[in-house]
């Protein structure tokens, strides 16, 4: 559920203290831990460190970014791969073809230079 229209967008306060005395060239990182607060046109031109639950991970606010949560430029979960049989196939073909580039390229002569 959204939140409702007469309460407006929220915005955590300590957030916009923390940028109030700051310069939007800075490049130094504001930590914060509130996923859920959005992105407001003053915190445009700052680097957040938005915390995923282990690490925080650097977002840089610009324009087209205005709207949107801060939670959702830091993902929570970290995507390994699709596995499987036919995924593995494709992996040993790949590694295969690319031994045989490796060994054609090696076998050619090398041209002489003039």
């Amino acid at each position: 559920m959204t939140r409702s229209l007469k309460k407006g967008l929220y915005v955590d306060e300590r957030l916009l203290k923390k940028i109030q005395d700051k310069k939007p060239d800075d490049r130094s990182i504001i930590k914060t831990w509130s996923r859920a607060s959005v992105i407001s046109p003053e915190m445009v031109g700052f680097t957040f460190g938005v915390h995923n639950g282990k690490d925080f991970i650097p977002v840089f606010i610009g324009e087209e970014l205005v709207g949107h949560r801060l939670g959702e430029f830091s993902p929570t979960r970290k995507f390994q791969k699709h596995g499987g049989k036919i995924q593995k196939e494709l992996e040993i073909a790949a590694k295969q073809k690319e031994l045989e580039i490796n060994q054609a390229a090696k076998a050619a002569p090398a041209e002489p230079k003039k």
